[in-house]
């Protein structure tokens, strides 16, 4: 299969706009809680009628300060109810909202405003306020900014409980009308919001997306996802709301009758999912495996990492039989299989979902691949993991697996509205109700990721199945053709390494060179785990990069993965640097991807000395 359409669930008028999601959701039901938000430790519902008349006093508060209808709105800060509060205020208020990441610096920032147009700014304190106004010394332009914790004035004690709420206006201070008009003055066609691109090459872009890129996909994919959004089933949102997909989500919870909860930590993210007790949750790839090896290292210490294995692997079986059930084919479920899973569900399977909550029967995964054992690993637990796939550009979601239709290994059909197409080289192409507007005052970028039918040029691979579900092969531009011409997508053998407990990276090289090679980074904190459960004493990153059993370990996930290639395509050496990869070291884009490129540059060197072995 070459293309796969899914019709629209839903259609707009056209001078609706985003802000209708939230005035529906306070029509079917005022009084019903919409979001639950912390306060002194403590998880309080709101209601979406209480949202929405804090949304309209903040809208006030930017129309007084002069705002005009189409002027941008930069939001800097971490994923909070603070975050949403403002940028449904800029949506009333006529505004066009600029997410900007926590992590960014000041010259990220000065190029953002700069390119944007944002001379507003809500920053999430005094520390992303400074970092704002350096910025702004940069651009040399007066940019105001309002902060969500401490004192909204300049040079005043910190007031930590205050908040946006000192700074809005009482509610019987609201004009009605004046807010009424300048929410309806944004038509489905006008820019909701301006999506800056992580950045893994050059300046990021600004992408325009419209109010019918977030209405249109958070009607459909709502519509879509009935089984997992449910009504008034809670979720806790803690991607960062700086990226499209926790957004778009977000904007579907809002319409679908979800409550929604905010963590700003990770750090805080078991203690917050047991408090909340999510229904369901967005997450991304790396937090299922640290949940996953972390389950292990409590069986570990408890002397049961026997049995936690036998557990998994009962698990991966049970779900990958009902997988092949789900596609059609005969598969057998042994009895003896049938009694351990069985077993282990009343035993061992709980204390897995404890970790999320006890009510979590569903999990979104995007942003990366997922690998195939793990989502087999939770599903068999109890906990589906619904793969999904999209870009900035795309609003996100383009496919997702659905609770109903969830082919493991893939991920997913199209999202209704959407058309999937595979060109002739293999790129995923996108046409469809996410697709985005425009880079901004960049309309050659804009025509080159279109091509003569419409279709946006994802840059990715993939193939279609009979079933019409796409499973995503690797990125165009990131192949690597060895000296021996093979062409090598490094995508699905990093992700298997990178499934390996300690491993936290991994990059292949091999461009135009005899055979592939890897460079691996450690992930510390499991590094700490498993070197005391194998009786090791503790050890640095830099004296874990040459120990022999870091060494044989990480073999091991190289050997496995190895497996499911060719001998051309296999990793036959690797090194383990002594350092990770994060933002700060500029290894890692804002929404935590790969900037592959710079990370071979840099390391050129290591890579050079592998083959000279």
């Amino acid at each position: 299969m070459q293309e796969v359409t899914v019709e629209l669930l839903t259609d707009l008028a056209p001078e609706v706009n985003t802000t209708n999601l939230l005035l529906d959701r306070v029509a079917r039901g005022a009084q019903r809680p919409l979001f639950s938000v912390q306060r002194d430790g403590t998880w309080n519902d709101l209601s979406a009628g209480d949202f929405l008349i804090d949304v309209k006093r903040l809208a006030m508060v930017l129309i007084n300060d002069g705002l005009q209808p189409g002027d941008k709105v930069a939001i800097i800060s971490r994923t909070r109810y603070e975050w949403a509060l403002a940028e449904e205020a800029v949506w009333f208020a006529g505004g066009v909202s600029v997410p900007i990441y926590e992590t960014s610096s000041a010259f990220q920032v000065e190029w953002i405003l700069r390119d944007s147009g944002a001379r507003v700014v809500f920053a999430e304190n005094h520390e992303l306020r400074a970092t704002v106004r350096q910025a702004a010394a940069q651009l040399g332009e007066p940019v105001r900014t309002h902060i969500f914790e401490g004192s909204d004035a300049d040079d005043t004690t910190l007031i930590p409980s205050a908040g946006l709420h000192q700074l809005m206006v009482p509610a019987d201070q609201i004009d009605e009308q004046l807010i009424e008009s300048r929410r309806a003055s944004m038509a489905l066609k006008d820019v909701a919001t301006m999506v800056y691109t992580s950045g893994t090459t050059g300046r990021p872009k600004g992408c325009n997306m419209t109010h019918s890129n977030f209405a249109m996909v958070a009607h459909n994919l709502a519509g879509n996802m009935l089984e997992v959004l449910g009504e008034e089933r809670r979720t806790l949102m803690f991607l960062p709301l700086a990226h499209v997909l926790a957004r778009a989500v977000q904007q579907t919870c809002i319409h679908g009758g979800s409550v929604i909860a905010h963590s700003s930590s990770m750090a805080n993210l078991v203690e917050d999912m047991s408090a909340v007790k999510p229904g369901f949750l967005l997450a991304v790839p790396r937090v299922f495996e640290k949940i996953r090896t972390s389950a292990l290292a409590t069986a570990e210490r408890g002397g049961k990492a026997d049995l936690f294995l036998k557990a998994e692997q009962a698990a991966i079986e049970v779900s990958k039989i009902r997988d092949a059930r789900s596609r059609g084919l005969k598969a057998r479920m042994p009895l003896g299989l049938r009694a351990r899973h069985a077993i282990f569900s009343k035993v061992l399977y709980p204390k897995l979902q404890a970790v999320f909550g006890g009510q979590c029967g569903y999990a979104i995964s995007g942003a990366s691949a997922l690998n195939p054992d793990l989502a087999h690993f939770f599903r068999g637990a109890g906990i589906q993991l619904l793969e999904g796939y999209g870009l900035t550009e795309t609003t996100a979601p383009a496919t997702v697996n659905q609770a109903s239709r969830n082919r493991v290994g893939t991920v997913g059909r199209p999202v209704p509205g959407t058309s999937i197409k595979i060109a002739d080289d293999g790129e995923i192409l996108v046409k469809g109700i996410g697709v985005f507007a425009s880079y901004h005052n960049n309309p050659a970028a804009t025509a080159e990721v279109f091509d003569e039918d419409g279709y946006f040029k994802t840059g990715d691979t993939g193939v279609l199945d009979d079933g019409g579900f796409l499973q995503v092969t690797g990125r165009k531009k990131e192949l690597i053709v060895t000296a021996g011409g093979k062409n090598v997508s490094p995508g699905p053998l990093e992700e298997m390494v990178r499934a390996g407990r300690i491993v936290a990276q991994c990059v292949l090289a091999g461009e135009q060179r005899p055979f592939i090679t890897a460079m691996m980074t450690l992930d510390p904190e499991e590094l700490a785990v498993w070197a005391k459960a194998k009786g090791l004493g503790a050890m640095s990153l830099a004296e874990a990069a040459v120990d022999p059993a870091v060494i044989a370990e990480v073999q091991g996930y190289v050997d496995t993965a190895n497996l499911t290639v060719s001998k051309a395509e296999s990793i036959r050496k690797f090194v383990v640097l002594d350092e990770e990869f994060t933002e700060a070291s500029g290894h890692l884009t804002n929404s935590l991807k790969l900037k592959r490129q710079s990370v071979l540059e840099e390391f050129e060197d290591r890579v050079d000395a592998l083959y000279r072995k």
